[in-house]
């Protein structure tokens, strides 16, 4: 995934399965943890981003691989379980049990980065459950 910012544009590759037709009517929040939407290039219903002036953006992107079991933590917010795992430079979240599978990238920058999951919960019911969840 490429991912640079300015202002208001952010570079978000699209994911493998983003023409999937759960993602096609994804609906994503306008704002998260204070941040406004952005545009993406390439435009796509299936990624979005948010950013607050010169700070790296939160990116969100739906279709990607549907994680299978894995050892990284998985935790629960509002219903919607996600797969957690540290980046050099913060987080990457992508739902569990469900189909297309979500993925949001949230930059140290809006540490405890786990807060800003609640805005995407909507948006991660889109998809649908697989029937696996967190133990």
């Amino acid at each position: 995934m490429t991912l640079a910012g300015c202002a208001t544009t952010v570079e978000v590759a699209p994911a493998p399965a983003a023409d999937s037709p759960g993602c096609a009517q994804i609906g994503w929040p306008e704002k998260v943890a204070e941040a406004g939407r952005a545009d993406t290039r390439p435009a796509s219903p299936a990624t979005a981003a948010w950013a607050t002036g010169g700070d790296p953006a939160i990116v969100a992107r739906c279709g990607v691989t549907v994680p299978g079991p894995t050892a990284h933590e998985c935790i629960a917010v509002d219903d919607v379980d996600w797969v957690a795992e540290r980046l050099d430079d913060g987080m990457r979240f992508t739902t569990y049990g469900r189909d297309p599978a979500v993925e949001v990238l949230v930059p140290d920058r809006y540490a405890p980065e786990p807060l800003v999951l609640s805005a995407f919960a909507a948006s991660a019911k889109a998809g649908a459950p697989t029937g696996r969840r967190c133990r």
